[in-house]
């Protein structure tokens, strides 16, 4: 019975998905077409990274390790905790200490997915990702060559880092390679959604079924949201409501300020830019202006609040933000894509309920033991 009940499965899923016609399938007429949705299946490996589990099991130290960072107070860990869905609750992350970040922190689960990281997709890999946040001025604000002379205070790195990289002394470039390989296991796969795609029938409620059918049609979710990641990685303008902490808090504003600067904005956008400007910092473009990249969803049921500046606290405010056709932005021109979708009380509850099929079970960390400095020529033990 168990091949037929899958069968079975799997042709309900499709019914739900539509016909793969040229709209659905990716290359067929349409070269822009986008990705029908689908189960997650294991994470690209570069070739130049491969796993192993003593590199795994670096990275992981490193990840929880304050010492990767300016003033060995802040780990990766401190931002992507693992209590709050790998990811900050504040509305924007806590950033380095006598500073505060300026966006939401992302997730890192399912990070080993992306081709495009950061909200403006300013690294294209896990290990590039890692450098960034270490060093970024409101993140890990840490320098190269301070982080490498606390590793090589540590008898335990010094060993584990001539095991796994063959270094003399531990390189820097080889910590981001070590954190990255840690993070391309933090995948979340097997969640009510894949189960169903995969052609467990039962593995959606009926109220979440009503929701894919929604979210695929009416809502038009899926535009964006496609391929087994629930995202198709590209840049829109929401007109996400401005992070209030901009106007009201002065060392938001500082911080905001200095982004603005660092970034090299011509002088009039500095002086009268009231909102993160998104893409525009990377392109310069002005039809670049409020664009962010497209997260994807999965386990959102941890990783509240939502959009690039935590403006929306809930799963019901941002389905209640797309029913209302988005927002107006203070910079650029909003996506076309958005129009007010008309959901009634149960159509917006049925989508809710789909999107908490997109996450399973919780991934629980514990923080590692770390390894203690010592002097120079202290024996390992």
């Amino acid at each position: 019975m168990k091949p037929t009940r899958y069968l079975l499965g799997a042709l309900l899923a499709l019914a739900l998905l539509g016909p793969l016609g040229a709209s659905d399938t990716p290359g067929a007429g349409d070269p822009d077409a986008d990705p029908s949705l689908a189960a997650l299946g294991d994470p690209p490996i570069p070739a130049d990274n491969l796993q192993s589990p003593a590199k795994v099991e670096l990275g992981k130290l490193l990840f929880f390790d304050t010492r990767i960072g300016g003033d060995a107070s802040i780990a990766c860990a401190d931002c992507h905790n693992p209590k709050d869905g790998w990811a900050d609750p504040g509305e924007v992350s806590r950033g380095y200490p006598g500073t505060i970040h300026w966006r939401n922190s992302q997730s890192v689960i399912n990070s080993a997915y992306y081709g495009k990281l950061f909200w403006a997709g300013a690294s294209n890999s896990l290990e590039a990702q890692a450098r960034s946040a270490a060093s970024g001025g409101v993140a890990g604000n840490g320098e190269d060559d301070v982080m490498e002379a606390r590793l090589a205070l540590i008898p335990e790195y010094r060993r584990r880092f001539r095991e796994v990289f063959g270094d003399e002394w531990p390189k820097i470039t080889n910590v981001w390679r070590a954190i990255a390989a840690f993070e391309r296991t933090l995948v979340h796969t097997d969640t009510p959604f894949d189960r169903f795609m995969r052609g467990d029938p039962g593995a959606l409620g009926e109220a979440q079924k009503r929701g894919l059918a929604l979210f695929r049609g009416k809502a038009n979710c899926a535009e964006c949201h496609n391929g087994p990641l629930l995202s198709d990685e590209k840049y829109y303008n929401l007109g996400v409501p401005p992070h209030p902490g901009w106007a009201e808090d002065g060392l938001k504003q500082v911080t905001f300020r200095f982004e603005l600067y660092s970034k090299g904005l011509p002088e009039e956008l500095y002086r009268t830019g009231k909102d993160d400007l998104g893409l525009y910092f990377r392109t310069k473009e002005p039809a670049d202006l409020g664009k962010f990249r497209t997260p994807g969803l999965r386990y959102t049921r941890y990783t509240a609040p939502y959009m690039h500046n935590g403006a929306l606290f809930t799963l019901e405010d941002v389905v209640d933000f797309y029913d209302q056709g988005g927002g107006q932005p203070r910079h650029g021109t909003r996506t076309p894509i958005l129009k007010p979708l008309n959901l009634s009380r149960e159509e917006k509850s049925d989508l809710v309920a789909f999107l908490g099929a997109l996450s399973g079970n919780e991934i629980a960390m514990t923080t590692p033991e770390l390894p203690p400095y010592a002097p120079l020529g202290t024996a390992q033990r």
